[in-house]
């Protein structure tokens, strides 16, 4: 059975309104230390990170911690937003698509869930992956057959477990929770 640890990134330096790929502001570099301070003791295990910028820099604190290269790994990375969206409008958008299910967001959207957990079954072994709030709510969905795009308001740093078992995913424990949704 393969243990998935799923971290939450730090807080970042800028919104999704403002910034499409922020690094960590100096609260969100804390957690990242604190996080790796807490999985620290369950490795060295694989470690895999989304391509952003606030999730390799929490990552790292916890790769340098156990000497390890993390996979930079696209199938865990942010929601996309929808094409042509003006930077401004993407916390509209998205406070609407959380509040509902994937379904009728579409395919593009239920390939990116179905992406996200089809690319974590694949893992083969204890791993730490550091992702962002909706691809673990995608996750977690897939663990417990819940459309919903939040099933758990995830706060930064928050540690996810999920095992495989028999192929499929099963959730071990949720996240920490927070009062905020996006910043």
């Amino acid at each position: 059975m393969t243990t998935l640890h799923l971290v939450r990134h730090g807080r970042a330096s800028g919104g999704w309104d403002d910034d499409p790929d922020p690094g960590l502001d100096d609260l969100g570099r804390h957690q990242a230390q604190r996080v790796a301070a807490r999985l620290a003791t369950l490795g060295p295990l694989a470690v895999w990170t989304s391509p952003l910028r606030r999730c390799r820099e929490t990552a790292s604190v916890l790769a340098a911690t156990w000497a390890v290269e993390p996979l930079v790994e696209a199938a865990v990375a942010e929601i996309p937003s929808p094409p042509g969206i003006p930077m401004g409008e993407r916390v509209t958008w998205l406070r609407e698509a959380m509040a509902g299910e994937w379904t009728p967001l579409g395919e593009r959207y239920t390939a990116y869930r179905d992406g996200v957990a089809s690319r974590l079954l694949q893992v083969g072994t204890d791993t730490v992956v550091f992702s962002h709030f909706i691809a673990i709510n995608a996750a977690i969905g897939a663990a417990i057959g819940d459309d919903r795009l939040v099933i758990r308001r995830l706060d930064n740093c928050s540690v996810t477990t999920i095992r495989i078992d028999d192929g499929r995913l099963v959730l071990v424990e949720g996240g920490a929770e927070a009062d905020t949704l996006i910043r």
